[in-house]
């Protein structure tokens, strides 16, 4: 049988290229739920495409478009935030790709691991701001959370056949971004569109710009915490430019495996799609007689803030890696709108980091409250600023 596939963001960079997975293996897998928050257009031409189950417009808006465009094909149209949450509760899905970006992936996510659905984790904020709740759900539940970040997806192939091996730490990679190198005073007036020009991946704006300022690896390190029951001071993070090298672990022997690939976000959506069997692709292969050149180096934590803030954040752990989470979304939209500098996004974090509420032990309402107080704060420090 073919496995039936809701996939949460399908408007977004990762959900089109789950999309172009479906298309090219439409003999394993079918789109049976497709949903977008305001991309009506997009969504439409998707769910035309690929005639799925049912599609979900979170902005009400929205709704009499998608429903007039669609309304010739036997496919449910729904609106709104509920919406979201509830409909990865149907019979017609077998896995959620939760493609989602930021907070707001949250609710659908848990949501749908309590329906026992297997989950394809593109949204790394899910983990980062509630790791604790959604790890301790999936085990109760017994729903099998496949990364699709490329790093983690990464170390996830290294530890196959490895899970009776202790390991020693894993090296999260990345490519340092645009600004590489760069000085504070060269980052204190950078553009937007300096920003967003990634040197190796293509994705969207907000994860490329927590690219830019490192921000988007210190996520990275919190929610490999989670997902590979793993202390802090086990997960490294060095800068690989070449993006070719994914990610690494190392064992309690010193051995160190590695997995690699061209930089291609299908690859690791595949993986999690398929897993565990490889699906054939005709994707670029990578040639190592092609002038193949790795270099790797320590990534400037001093300079790029964000990544030592995360780290700052997962060893005080409680309700704090929400905080920065909240904090970091509110700026890097900020930044975006023109309403501070690079430099800002980092200085903003930090203030909300000392400035919001602490909870040692937060329960779910405490991380939702967190992140509706430090929302608040962000905005009142951005607007202190103009």
């Amino acid at each position: 049988m073919k496995k039936r596939i809701a996939i949460l963001g399908s408007t977004g960079s990762i959900g089109t290229q789950t999309l172009d997975v479906i298309r090219q293996h439409s003999d394993l897998f079918t789109a049976e739920i497709l949903t977008a928050h305001s991309n009506a257009d997009l969504l439409i031409g998707q769910a035309l495409e690929f005639l799925p189950n049912a599609v979900v417009v979170t902005d009400t808006d929205q709704y009499e478009k998608v429903k007039t465009a669609l309304q010739k094909q036997d496919i449910k149209v729904y609106a709104g935030e509920d919406s979201l949450e509830q409909i990865v509760e149907s019979d017609e899905i077998d896995m959620v790709v939760t493609a989602i970006v930021g907070f707001a992936g949250l609710r659908s996510t848990l949501n749908a691991i309590r329906h026992k659905k297997a989950i394809a984790l593109a949204n790394k904020e899910t983990l980062v701001v509630a790791g604790d709740i959604i790890m301790k759900n999936a085990k109760e539940n017994g729903v099998p959370v496949f990364p699709v970040d490329s790093e983690h997806s990464a170390i996830f192939q290294c530890m196959a056949g490895e899970y009776h091996n202790p390991v020693e730490k894993i090296i999260l990679t990345g490519s340092g971004g645009p600004f590489r190198g760069k000085s504070r005073e060269y980052l204190a007036n950078v553009t937007k569109a300096e920003a967003l020009k990634h040197p190796n991946w293509v994705m969207g704006n907000k994860i490329t710009i927590d690219s830019a300022t490192l921000m988007n690896k210190g996520l990275e390190v919190i929610e490999a915490k989670w997902l590979f029951d793993l202390r802090p001071e086990q997960i490294e993070v060095i800068i690989h430019p070449q993006s070719v090298i994914h990610s690494m672990v190392q064992f309690a022997d010193s051995s160190i495996k590695a997995q690699l690939g061209l930089p291609d976000m299908r690859l690791p959506i595949a993986y999690a799609l398929g897993y565990p069997y490889r699906l054939k692709t005709s994707f670029p292969r990578f040639d190592f007689t092609n002038g193949a050149n790795f270099t790797f180096e320590q990534p400037d934590t001093k300079i790029f803030r964000n990544l030592a803030l995360a780290y700052e954040a997962l060893k005080q752990g409680g309700n704090m890696p929400c905080i920065i989470n909240a904090a970091n979304e509110i700026a890097v939209e900020a930044f975006l709108n023109d309403k501070i500098g690079f430099l800002k996004i980092a200085a903003c974090i930090e203030q909300c980091m000392l400035t919001a509420a602490f909870i040692k032990k937060p329960t779910l309402d405490d991380y939702f409250q967190s992140d509706r107080e430090t929302r608040i704060i962000c905005k009142e420090i951005i607007k202190k600023q103009q």
